[in-house]
């Protein structure tokens, strides 16, 4: 969050200069992976360094040279083929505070890692968002223990509002995180200002000091990871923040993209999606610009506390070669660990589209292929689908009830299907609605005399991923089967609910 704009161009192989703070350095191989540069360990040339707005590379010695300015810290863009070794509290090591004390960075240390597969997986989690030690344990228990040692991720991120205005708590979340043993990477929210904060360079102290740089890249072999902070604080100000790029940033990705592969997928995490009514209009279309020069570019995001995945096309201003997709992924919290507890003490915590709290997951292969799941917390990976139908309806009745299936994963145009006891499968229809499912939770929280949780479920909203269809009334009296499928990435999905038909008289 910083406001000056130099104009130094890419800086190839800068002479070695002591920089007034913390701005030059050196990168070498970590042959045995301690952290510390051991005899016999080599520098590495080329390797890229920046600020988040001016980028160097290491000359023949390891040796690099930053420009004055007053990005608070420098990172060094971890390409394929190394690992970052890691801090002392599990992070990956690849950034330096420019704390304005004079000298040298500590050297940055790159683990050769010659056997990195092409393809891989990374946990995408958005908005963990804790308020409290509580939220932390829901946290610790809804999310983080269901998948240690049962992943296979190479990678991991977090897309914002990794806490809930509450800095103290961030020691906390890095050690659930890292204890999944993949480097974790973070992205900042709103709820990562630091309260208080006089302005916009300012408002991620906190941020800085335990998560790192609010702009960077990691580097793999099929993939890079751009980190990009796209909060703009207000203080004073209402609203209090609006979404959008700094400067700076757009100075590093005018620098930084051309150097991609092009056969490489190029991952934007954000915190506010691009859709947001908040995100300046201005700088969408320049970021649009950027990426339309990209072959294989994809968007994630949180913030929104529901979740959907939007293609953006031409008529959204788009003109890249084919529709930009931007998924923007579901909760960790889910709505804000809020709604009933179930028998472990978690909040059920659905979020107000329907959707489940959990977790994404990002499957890269080579030449820019990549696939999108979700996962909801605690549950089988083949829950993808939730219904709702009616207990019981009058048979012969006229045919206005119906069966609703939230497909988490979702998007305008998917087909979802349903047959009734095995008979033929026919089309559902996409409807704008509030999930039901969600509905009866409000209303039996509107009902209650006492509370039902701590704090209430969400109120359901239109969600983007809702199906119906009509139940027919015209079968046997009794019982009947509802089966709805859909297919996502080549693999079919099913869920199965039921409802009687019941004779009566006027």
């Amino acid at each position: 969050m910083r406001h000056s704009l130099l104009t130094g161009l890419l800086l190839a192989g800068a002479p070695f200069v002591a920089a007034a703070s913390c701005g030059s350095g050196s990168v070498f191989a970590d042959a045995n992976g301690n952290g510390r540069q051991d005899a016999g360990e080599t520098p590495l040339a080329g390797i890229r360094i920046s600020d988040g707005e001016h980028i160097a590379l290491t000359d023949k010695a390891g040796r690099y040279q930053l420009p004055a300015s007053t990005q608070p810290n420098i990172f060094v863009i971890k390409p394929a083929g190394y690992a970052a070794a890691a801090r002392a509290d599990g992070l990956p090591d690849i950034w330096r505070p420019r704390d304005g004390q004079g000298g040298q960075c500590r050297p940055f240390a790159l683990v050769p890692q010659p056997d990195a597969p092409d393809s891989f997986q990374a946990l995408v989690m958005a908005d963990s968002q804790t308020g409290s030690a509580l939220d932390v344990g829901y946290f610790e228990r809804d999310i983080i223990e269901p998948l240690r040692g049962k992943h296979q991720a190479r990678l991991g991120m977090t897309l914002g509002d990794v806490t809930n205005d509450d800095p103290s708590l961030y020691p906390a979340l890095t050690r659930a995180v890292t204890s999944l043993g993949v480097p974790w990477l973070h992205v900042p929210g709103n709820h990562d200002m630091d309260i208080g904060a006089s302005s916009d360079a300012t408002s991620l102290a906190s941020y800085h000091r335990y998560l790192g740089p609010d702009t960077y890249a990691w580097e793999e072999a099929s993939m890079v990871f751009i980190g990009l902070d796209d909060i703009l604080a207000q203080p004073g100000q209402k609203p209090a923040y609006i979404g959008g790029l700094r400067e700076d940033q757009f100075a590093f990705l005018e620098r930084y993209l051309p150097t991609v592969g092009r056969d490489k997928l190029v991952v934007l995490g954000l915190h506010i999606p691009l859709f947001d009514h908040v995100f300046r209009e201005q700088d969408r279309t320049r970021l649009f610009a950027l990426l339309e020069k990209v072959e294989h570019p994809l968007i994630l995001s949180g913030h929104t506390h529901n979740q959907s995945q939007v293609f953006w096309s031409a008529a959204q201003g788009w003109k890249g070669a084919r529709p930009l997709h931007e998924y923007n992924v579901g909760a960790a919290c889910g709505a804000f660990w809020s709604g009933v507890k179930d028998a472990q003490g978690i909040p059920d915590t659905t979020m107000a589209d329907g959707t489940p709290n959990g977790y994404g997951l990002l499957n890269v292969q080579p030449h820019g292929q990549y696939s999108v799941e979700y996962r909801v917390a605690r549950a089988p990976a083949d829950h993808q689908i939730a219904l709702h139908a009616p207990k019981v309806l009058r048979q012969g009745a006229y045919p206005a009830w119906g069966v609703y299936a939230n497909v988490f994963m979702g998007h305008d145009g998917l087909p979802v299907e349903f047959r009734v006891d095995g008979g033929q499968w026919q089309a559902m229809k996409q409807v704008r609605q509030p999930d039901p499912r969600l509905l009866v939770e409000n209303i039996a929280d509107d009902l209650a005399e006492t509370l039902r949780g701590y704090d209430r479920s969400p109120e359901a909203v239109p969600s983007t991923h809702l199906w119906r269809a009509a139940l027919p009334t015209g079968l046997a009296e009794g019982e009947h089967t509802v089966e709805v499928r859909t297919t996502l990435n080549g693999k079919s999905y099913t869920a199965t609910t039921g409802y009687h038909l019941q004779s009566a008289s006027p």
